[in-house]
Formats: structure tokens, C-alpha cells, sequence
């Protein structure tokens, strides 16, 4: 074997740590490598990664060593288990480092979702929840963290946004991560921000929705959009203006530079509804530029969320032990990644994972891409 054969992912693959240190019959590199190409391929628990290693051992002899051939799926079970998830998550940010594009002007959507699945009652842990970095532009994961539960993504995205290089970004979030030491944290890595404003903050809310209803605050700047499929007519009506000395508390919030607000009225099948939300922003009024990044943000939800579920069916997935839950997140984040950069095969997620586990020479092709 040379390492020019190896996928170009494994030349990040240093900086993780074996945990093993007795009785070692199988190669780190080779275990994360064959665990990567069957998710991809379509497992979703360890007794099927390693029974996709065993169907593929010739394959995978090609360019790797498999000293003691396929591990059983004890091994594998047991290394995830084992494996330290900052190691794990340093090698994953590495590598979307060196193959992301510059992220300037484009959106990264940060959000969180729980992996229902992953409690273990018998050993009293509740399931984790990770909080995703999301590219919409790129369609690319930067980066996650897992949190015990959901009302700790307030910390956790802090931590979150340091761990990145989200320069020149505009990062978006919903209410939940309104936020000042948020804020500040964007500011200081030199990225912009539009954040949702909820009831989580009742005086910014109310001061910013009394403002918006009396027109002769204006002139606001507009933007409108209007969507519709299958029966479904959605209206958006954008307004943004920078004139806000007169916000209570505007220098609390780190860069803060404007509000929005957001009238959306959804016409489905005669059946009309109107939803009015609001947000604070480090970027100078400018409508349409809130829109389209108000509008990329719910890609983490349409885009990621959706496919986790759908197409590796996260929420089914029984890994439970240790830190395996938060490295097989890791995985399934890595797999779309990757599934998402090929573009050659013009088809859904589900269909390049089954011709990833049929062709070979196409499964190669999504670990180069």
C-alpha cells in the first residue's frame, strides 16, 4: 500500500489519539476510514459497519493495511466509545478547513438537535443534543458540539463560534441564542451576526415591535419575496433600518448596527396565516442582504436536520455508549459532507449512498471530493 492511495481525508487523521494502548490488531486509520465509507454507504450501527467491512475486504486491502483483516463489531463499538471527541472534532474542523471556500459573505447557520435515540435509561443518560455549524451557500457541516441538553446550546455556541475560522461570515441564529455574550463572541472573531429577537429578551422584543408599528419611525428599508408550490403561497415583506440610537441597551450588545422585521403570510389552499418576527443585526440596513441570510438559515433545518433524519435515519440510531454517539454524529456529519460536495450524480442523498455501497469506484470518487 502507498499513502497516495489513501482518500485525501486521512492525511488529517494525525492528530487523533489512539485510546488503545494493549493488545492494538487493528490500525486506527483503518478503522475510522472503513467506518466512514459504511456510513456513507448506508449503515447506521456497528454490526453493520463491520459486516459492510468484511463484504468490502478486498476492496479496502487495496489501499489499506488490515493487518488482522476487518474488526469485529466489538472493536468498533469499543474505539468509538473510547475515542476522545476533541480529537475527533479537531480532525473534522482540519479537514472542512482545508477543503471549504471562503466564507465571506455567506451564511453559516447555527443550530441544534437532539439525538433522541441516544439516551441509555439503564445507565440514567439523557440523550445528547449537538449543536451544528451549517454553511448554506456551500451546503457544508463546520462544525458541532454536543451539549447535555438543549438549554445549553447557550453556552455551548460560544465555544462553538471560537473553535471556527468564521471571518467575513454573517452567522444567524434563532431566539434561543439572543444572547450578549453571543454577541460578542461573533464581533471578536470578526464574523456579523442576525439574530432573532424573542420573548427571552422581553424589552428588546417589545422596544423593537412598538418601533416597527409606527410607520413615521421610518423610512425602513423593504424587500419582498413570494414562494409557492403545491397549493402553498408564502409572502415575506423585509424591513430593516440602522437609525436606532434610541434602543434601550443598544450598547450591550456587542456591533449592534440594526433591527429587522419580518411579516410572512402563508396562503395554503385558501387558508390564510400571518407570523411577524424580529431581529438584531451587527450589519448596516440593507433588506434584501437580511432576507436571503434569514432565509439560508432555515437551510440547516430543510437542508441538514431534515437529511440526518430522512436519510440516515439519526433518530433511529441506537449508539449509546460513551462517547459513541457524539463521534457517530461526527461521522454522519463528515458522510454529508462529503455526499454533498459530489457533484457528478445528480440525485437525492439516498440515491449516491446506495451507488456508493454498489460502486466502487463511485464510493472513491465521494472520499476524494
Amino acid at each position: 500500500m502507498n499513502n497516495s492511495d489513501l482518500p485525501p481525508i486521512a492525511r488529517h487523521m494525525d492528530c487523533i489519539k489512539d485510546p488503545r494502548h494493549h493488545n492494538v490488531r487493528h490500525l486506527l486509520q483503518d478503522i475510522l476510514i472503513i467506518a466512514l465509507c459504511a456510513i456513507i454507504s448506508g449503515a447506521d450501527n456497528w454490526v453493520l459497519v463491520a459486516e459492510y467491512g468484511r463484504s468490502k475486504e478486498e476492496w479496502f486491502k487495496q489501499f489499506l493495511l488490515l493487518p488482522n483483516g476487518i474488526p469485529s463489531h466489538d472493536t468498533f463499538g469499543r474505539l468509538f466509545a473510547m475515542l476522545n471527541p476533541k480529537d475527533f472534532k479537531e480532525f473534522f474542523t482540519r479537514w472542512v478547513q482545508d477543503i471549504s471556500e471562503s466564507l465571506k459573505g455567506k451564511t453559516v447557520a447555527i443550530d441544534g438537535k437532539t439525538l433522541r435515540r441516544s439516551c441509555d435509561k439503564s445507565d440514567h443518560k439523557s440523550a445528547i443534543h449537538m449543536v451544528s455549524a451549517w454553511v448554506a451557500e456551500n451546503s457544508i457541516v463546520l462544525g458541532q458540539l454536543k451539549t447535555d441538553d438543549k438549554s445549553n446550546e447557550i453556552t455551548a455556541i460560544p465555544e462553538l463560534i471560537k473553535s471556527l475560522a468564521l471571518k467575513g461570515s454573517i452567522v444567524t441564529i434563532d431566539a434561543m441564542g439572543c444572547q450578549k455574550k453571543i454577541t460578542e463572541t461573533i464581533i471578536d472573531e470578526k464574523a456579523d451576526y442576525i439574530i432573532q429577537v424573542k420573548s427571552n429578551q422581553p424589552n428588546l422584543h417589545n422596544n423593537i415591535a412598538l418601533f416597527f408599528q409606527d410607520p413615521a419611525n421610518g423610512p425602513f428599508d423593504s424587500y419582498e419575496s413570494i414562494d409557492g408550490d403545491h397549493g402553498r403561497i408564502e409572502t415575506r415583506n423585509y424591513s430593516t433600518i440602522s437609525d436606532i440610537d434610541w434602543l434601550e441597551g443598544k450598547h450591550l450588545w456587542a456591533g449592534l448596527k440594526s433591527i429587522a422585521m419580518v411579516k410572512r403570510q402563508r396562503d395554503i389552499d385558501g387558508k390564510v396565516s400571518n407570523e411577524t418576527s424580529y431581529f438584531i443585526s451587527s450589519l448596516e440596513s440593507h433588506a434584501e442582504t437580511f432576507a436571503k441570510s434569514i432565509r439560508n438559515h432555515w437551510s440547516i433545518e430543510n437542508s441538514l436536520h431534515w437529511c440526518l433524519d430522512v436519510s440516515f435515519r439519526e433518530d433511529d440510531c441506537r449508539v449509546r455508549k460513551d462517547h459513541a454517539p457524539e463521534n457517530f454524529a461526527i461521522l454522519r456529519h463528515m458522510a454529508i459532507n462529503l455526499l454533498k460536495r459530489e457533484k457528478t450524480l445528480r440525485g437525492s442523498i439516498q440515491t449516491k449512498r446506495m451507488k456508493a455501497a454498489w460502486d466502487h469506484k463511485y464510493l472513491m470518487k465521494i472520499l476524494k471530493a
